[in-house]
């Protein structure tokens, strides 16, 4: 099995701003405009993709876009993400090739969902390769990160989650 560095080196990954490691691998040609009446407000890429790399002392804190995240495993151990959506109760899924274990090779993270991720085996050797696409396409600019004590007070039954993704 690869170590998290080879996949870091070969893929030419770079840190991201909510800790792990990623790629930009496709980004559309094409994009829609949108209006003030939505939270886009301007050009968004039809639809855009990445490899991501978290290692298992690493985390992807918490965090929202505005569009929806489809998330697809492929190589290392599980890895879980968590998401909070404005009016759902929050819910997981773990991303790994054991069917029988409750894992998923593709799982979606709703648009506006405050949502992060982490190894399901943490330790130095451990890793999980994924990609993410984002459609409409990812942009810094819908990008933020989520308030701990915010989440805490609104999910009170799931602080130790809320504790360890911020």
């Amino acid at each position: 099995m690869q170590k998290a560095e080879f996949w870091i080196e070969n893929l030419k990954l770079k840190a991201h701003p909510e800790g792990g490691f990623y790629c930009e691998t496709y980004r559309s040609g094409s994009s829609y405009s949108f209006t003030d009446e939505t939270p886009f407000n301007g050009q968004r890429s039809y639809a855009t993709s990445i490899y991501y790399l978290l290692r298992g002392t690493d985390r992807s804190k918490l965090h929202r876009i505005h569009s929806d995240e489809l998330w697809f495993f492929h190589a290392g151990d599980p890895l879980t993400v968590y998401f909070f959506a404005e009016e759902d109760e929050p819910a997981s899924f773990t991303l790994g090739l054991a069917p029988d274990k409750g894992e998923v090779v593709q799982g979606t993270v709703p648009g506006e969902s405050w949502f992060g991720a982490c190894c399901e085996k943490p330790g130095e050797e451990g890793f999980s390769l994924v990609s993410c696409v984002v459609a409409p396409g990812f942009e810094f600019s819908d990008f933020a990160f989520a308030d701990r004590n915010t989440l805490q007070q609104k999910y009170p039954r799931h602080t130790d989650i809320i504790g360890r993704l911020t």
